[in-house]
């Protein structure tokens, strides 16, 4: 049986957890960005960097769900993803609206990736 690490833990949850050869991220946000654009690069860069961390990377990514706060910057999102996801890469996707942790919050993506 493997056994579970986890990455950046606090008192509700831990930023990465990697059980096996699959990496589990929570959602990330970033509330530094005032647009969905810029919210998502900044996003997109810290899943950059924790999936490094767990010895994986964006080529690896299995599945990505993305919330938005409002559906109508779904092209302004993808402006940032598809200068992101690797040509030939892309992970399932699902993307919809939700009403986020608070209202300085655009975007939150969540990925599930192969070590």
């Amino acid at each position: 049986m493997s056994a579970i690490q986890r990455l950046d833990v606090g008192p509700r949850m831990s930023q990465a957890v990697v059980y096996g050869d699959t990496v589990y991220l929570a959602g990330q946000v970033n509330k530094d960005v005032a647009d969905v654009t810029g919210q998502t690069a900044a996003v997109l860069k810290q899943i950059d960097s924790l999936l490094a961390r767990t010895g994986s990377s964006k080529e690896k990514i299995l599945s990505a769900t993305v919330y938005l706060a409002d559906m109508k910057t779904f092209a302004d999102m993808n402006k940032a993803w598809d200068a992101w996801v690797p040509a030939g890469h892309c992970p399932a996707r699902t993307s919809l609206e939700a009403k986020l942790a608070g209202p300085e919050y655009l975007v939150e993506v969540t990925v599930v990736a192969a070590k």
